[in-house]
């Protein structure tokens, strides 16, 4: 009796998530929804905001409910990242976790050749951006002492109350933002083992996928979000 051919599990298909990011002045139906949905996702996130922001509590959910095999879909790349940094970031973690990346305007399609070789090339302009602004930041620091300014804000060198509010205030705001541009990276995984583990156990685990937290800075991180959380729900990822 011949024996029964085993029976392969067809390969599941590949679910098109797509994201949207509209500013205030658009109207809801934006055009980005009809591309998306033309596109063939099967669901689309959208999201109102400047592309200047960082809080981006849609697509701070939609990065982490993301499984490999999902491919995430936006219309142009400004509309997912706020720089060629943020881009790549974004992109190098969902490949860690298996997903693909596709801009529907741009040369960009991670499950691609080409679409990986022009990730590439993006890498490369990064990389030059970075240089640019340090580049530039040296050049004003030279002329402002060339011209016999200090440079700074002159408040904060005069010590007025005011402007070391101002300065304390917009200080917090980017540390807050940038947690919770990052929270999907390192967060699931301290809600996944806290508090069955140490808080050194989650920094070791942690650092070996590429971070550089120490138990302070991931203490206070986490409570700072925690704090946020309770006081909007909606902006934090928890």
């Amino acid at each position: 009796m011949a024996k029964s051919a085993k029976k392969i599990a067809p390969a599941l298909p590949r679910r098109l998530i797509g994201y949207a990011r509209v500013s205030t002045d658009d109207q809801i139906h934006d055009a980005q929804i009809d591309e998306l949905r033309a596109a063939g996702c099967d669901r689309i996130h959208q999201e109102h905001g400047s592309g200047a922001s960082r809080a981006r509590p849609v697509l701070a959910r939609v990065l982490k409910e993301l499984s490999a095999g999902d491919v995430l879909v936006v219309v142009r790349l400004d509309r997912l990242a706020r720089s060629v940094s943020h881009l790549l970031d974004v992109i190098e973690n969902l490949e860690e976790r298996g997903v693909h990346f596709r801009s529907l305007r741009d040369p960009i399609d991670t499950s691609t050749p080409q679409g990986m070789f022009s990730l590439q090339v993006l890498g490369a302009v990064a990389q030059l951006e970075r240089a640019l602004i340090a580049e530039r930041t040296k050049s004003g620091m030279r002329a402002a002492k060339a011209r016999g300014r200090l440079a700074g804000n002159p408040g904060l060198r005069e010590r007025r109350p005011e402007a070391i509010r101002a300065a304390a205030a917009a200080k917090n705001r980017v540390y807050l933002d940038e947690l919770i541009t990052s929270a999907q990276t390192w967060l699931p995984t301290v809600k996944q083992l806290r508090p069955q583990h140490s808080w050194d156990n989650v920094v070791r685990i942690l650092n070996r996928k590429g971070h550089d937290w120490t138990v302070e800075r991931l203490r206070r991180a986490v409570h700072r979000l925690v704090r946020e959380w309770r006081r909007s729900r909606s902006q934090i990822p928890l």
